[in-house]
């Protein structure tokens, strides 16, 4: 795994986050689309609590023989999420999508670029056996959550896609 291009992507994918942030007004960024489901505020919750909980996941990589299952082994070989997948409820409990302000999403992008600078260091010097359990992928090493930040920020840059095509 490339590290660097790693990181790049993650940018990428935030600068991404944030120029659309200007494209989106006040009114509609908390709006439930027409056919239902999240708004754009509530998917910039949800995109931003889980970057930042899988850089904590990140540092808090442990000692397990285990290693990540059959659906983790798959996203991390495609680098992106194969199907539509539903957030796992015990992930939905803990952060749950609430709408935000764009204020607060622009405030939380700037933590996530700061949290990449932060653990960038840590995910060369990471132990490849050293795991923490993601909630639906398995027991994934820093190196590995690094990439499913990038892989989950992607696939939701989907999503809003999707919502912009519903208005």
């Amino acid at each position: 795994m490339n590290i660097a291009k790693e990181s790049r992507l993650i940018a990428a994918a935030l600068d991404n986050y944030r120029e659309r942030l200007d494209l989106i007004s006040e009114d509609l960024f908390t709006e439930t689309p027409p056919g239902g489901g999240w708004s754009y505020a509530e998917v910039y919750s949800h995109i931003l609590q889980a970057t930042m909980a899988s850089f904590t996941a990140m540092e808090r990589c442990s000692n397990s023989p285990k290693g990540i299952n059959f659906l983790g082994w798959i996203v991390m070989f495609l680098g992106r999420f194969p199907v539509k997948i539903k957030q796992p409820a015990k992930v939905a409990e803990r952060m749950p999508a609430v709408k935000i302000s764009k204020e607060e999403a622009k405030n939380l992008i700037i933590k996530c670029r700061k949290r990449v600078d932060d653990t960038l260091p840590l995910i060369k010097g990471a132990s490849a056996v050293s795991r923490y359990k993601h909630p639906r992928l398995g027991l994934l090493n820093a190196a590995q959550w690094f990439k499913f930040i990038r892989i989950h920020l992607q696939h939701h840059l989907k999503q809003l896609d999707r919502i912009k095509k519903s208005f």
